[in-house]
This record gives C-alpha cells, sequence and structure tokens, in this order.
C-alpha cells in the first residue's frame, strides 16, 4: 500500500457580497439583473447606466418624475413665453391639419354616396383612409420638425428662429414625408391588429400589441425627428440613432416619459374639461332666456369657446412633447461626449426645462 500524499485544503476566498448603492425603488434596475460579479464585489452590468439611474431620486423615480414633470411643464412654458416662436408651429399645425381633414372628407362622403357597400367601394375607401392618414402624419410632422429645431436653436443660441426652421424643413422635406410614410404603414398594421375575431369580439392579445406599437413608435418619432433635423440625417440614420439614444438612456427615457406624459396629459385633460364646461354655460346662459335666437346664437358662440380653447390646450400638449424629447436628445448627446472625455453624466448641464426633470444643473 502506498499512500497518495493528498495536498492540504486550501479556503479559496470569495470576494464578498457588496451592493453598490442599491436603489429604494423596485422600478430601478441596469438592464436585466440589478448586480454583475466583479472582483471585490458586486457591481451594476453597466457603471454609465446606473449613475443615469441615480439621476432620478433616491426616492421611487416614478413617483419623483411626476413631481418633476410639473416643474418641466412650468419651465417650457416660461421658455415658450420668452420666446414666442417655438409655441408657433404648433398652432400653424393644428389649423392646417384641421383644414386638410376638412377637405380630405369631401371625396370619401363622394366615395361612400358612389360606392358604398361594394367590394370596389370598400377597398377605394380603404386606399383613401390611408392618404389621409399620410396627410396627417405629414402635417404634424413637418410642424413637429421646425418646433424641434427651434428648442435647438433657443437652447444652443438663446433665440428660435422661424426662418432658419422652414430652412431645415426644406432640406429635410423627403425625410420627413418618409417617415410620415412609414407611420402610416405602422397605424395600419396597428388597426389591424385591433381588428375584431371571427366571432366580432375584440382580440385582446390584438389590442395590447396595437398598443404597444403605438406606444413603441410614438415615442421613437419623438427622437427621429430631432435627429433628423439636428443631426441632418435620413430616414435611416434617425432610426439608428434615436434607437441608440434610446437604448443607452433606456430606464431615464421610460421613467421621465411617464413623468412628463401624465402631467402633460393630466394638465391638458383638466383644462379641456373645463372648456367644455365653460361652453356648456354659455350655451345654457343665453338659452336660460327663452328666446331662440339667443339659444342658437348660446350654441353656436359656446362651440366657438369650447373648440378655440380645446385647440390652444392641444398645441400647447404638442408643444411640450416636442420641447420634452428634442431636449432630452440635446442632453443625451451631450452626455455621451461627456463619458467618452471620461466626465461623469451628473457633469453634465441638461437644458432648463429637462434640468427641472433630472435634477441638474440647468445649462
Amino acid at each position: 500500500f502506498v499512500p497518495i500524499r493528498v495536498p492540504p485544503f486550501v479556503p479559496i476566498r470569495v470576494p464578498p457580497f457588496v451592493p453598490i448603492r442599491p436603489h429604494s425603488c423596485p422600478f430601478v434596475f441596469p438592464h436585466s439583473y440589478p448586480y454583475a460579479y466583479i472582483p471585490g464585489g458586486f457591481a451594476p452590468h453597466d457603471a454609465e447606466c446606473y449613475h443615469r439611474a441615480q439621476l432620478l431620486g433616491a426616492g421611487c423615480p416614478m413617483f419623483e418624475s411626476i413631481k418633476r414633470g410639473f416643474g418641466f411643464v412650468g419651465q417650457a412654458l416660461d421658455m415658450a413665453h420668452k420666446d414666442g416662436d417655438l409655441i408657433k408651429p404648433s398652432i400653424y399645425g393644428l389649423f392646417v391639419g384641421a383644414v386638410a381633414s376638412l377637405l380630405s372628407s369631401i371625396p370619401l362622403i363622394l366615395l361612400v354616396l358612389l360606392l358604398g357597400g361594394t367590394d370596389s367601394g370598400n377597398v377605394a375607401l380603404g386606399i383613401a383612409g390611408a392618404i389621409l392618414i399620410f396627410i396627417q402624419y405629414a402635417i404634424a410632422y413637418i410642424f413637429s420638425a421646425m418646433t424641434a429645431y427651434l428648442v435647438y436653436g433657443y437652447v444652443a443660441e438663446g433665440d428660435g428662429r422661424m426662418d432658419k426652421a422652414w430652412a431645415i424643413v426644406r432640406r429635410d422635406w423627403w425625410d420627413i414625408l418618409s417617415l410620415a410614410a412609414v407611420s402610416t404603414l405602422v397605424k395600419l398594421v396597428e388597426n389591424f391588429a385591433r381588428g375584431r375575431g371571427r366571432r366580432g369580439r375584440p382580440n385582446p392579445l390584438g389590442v395590447l400589441i396595437a398598443d404597444l406599437l403605438n406606444t413603441v413608435w410614438t415615442t421613437a418619432t419623438y427622437f427621429i425627428l430631432p435627429a433628423m433635423v439636428i443631426e441632418d440625417l435620413n430616414l435611416a440614420g434617425g432610426i439608428r440613432r434615436a434607437t441608440e439614444i434610446v437604448k443607452k438612456n433606456l430606464l431615464l427615457v421610460a421613467v421621465t416619459e411617464i413623468g412628463v406624459s401624465t402631467v402633460v396629459n393630466l394638465v391638458g385633460g383638466l383644462l379641456g374639461f373645463l372648456s367644455v364646461l365653460l361652453g356648456v354655460a354659455i350655451a345654457l346662459g343665453l338659452a336660460a332666456t327663452g328666446n331662440e335666437i339667443a339659444l342658437i346664437t348660446g350654441i353656436i358662440l359656446g362651440v366657438l369657446v369650447a373648440g378655440t380653447l380645446l385647440a390652444i390646450i392641444s398645441a400647447f400638449s404638442s408643444y411640450l412633447n416636442t420641447a420634452y424629447h428634442t431636449c432630452m436628445f440635446l442632453w443625451a448627446r451631450s452626455a455621451e461626449r461627456a463619458v467618452a472625455q471620461g466626465q461623469s453624466v451628473e457633469s453634465v448641464p441638461a437644458p432648463a426645462p429637462l434640468a427641472a426633470v433630472l435634477g441638474l444643473k440647468p445649462a
């Protein structure tokens, strides 16, 4: 018997688990798992992403961002007050879109009267409907692109100039129309997904897919437009750039998007409700006189007052959404350069409205 010499047991030193600044809110997590193993402890998968998460505050960022969203609305409206050109494209786009819808409805009505109920009529109505959707998207994107460039001019140069914005739209008209065509296709797919099943009942899965598609593409277009007009990119380049921006700032974009959109929708909905109440009050007040002419006048005046106020609210909502995403795009560009130069993300000043959302020093 020859005993085999076994080397003594040497315990392997395992680095302790050292969480790095865990966040108190379960909604904050870098990438798919909160910690990755490194020698000496555990750290987030992506330090840059983690630092961006810290910009959202020590509490739950979803509720913190809603509170900061009110600050953004105030700052953005103050920016529009200082430079009235910033809000003009949203107002122009609203009225141009309304006129286009009115004029486009005439051929649709004629098609229904002449070919309604026939197979060829259904095909013609489908094509006409797609064209109408394209026109609406084209009008919205043209004036949103102007707003994005005006915000960029205001932040970068202190003045958003309409002549420069018009020049940019003329330069990028083909890319803007291409984006409108893609959005039309996405809308048609979305409408198809929302279609009813064989038994005429709504398809829950289709509705879910349609809602997801609408949210993702709508958010993407808010970043594609600034990429195209500010960095002079075509549609493909704008999509790649927007994807890159969102990918690097996914958590930040998602949470602040919820906060800003919640505030904009809440304020817009409340003001819209009050506008309708005011219109109804005017109509009922004149109708109370018992005069038939006063009744008709009251209804017309009430509709005009409510409609005008709703149009103004809609224009400001459009401006606020475009301003937020443009400021986010500008800050993300600056953050990229800072990180490439070895600086921290927190050191990058943000445009004043966005600084209210991120809690950073304003540019």
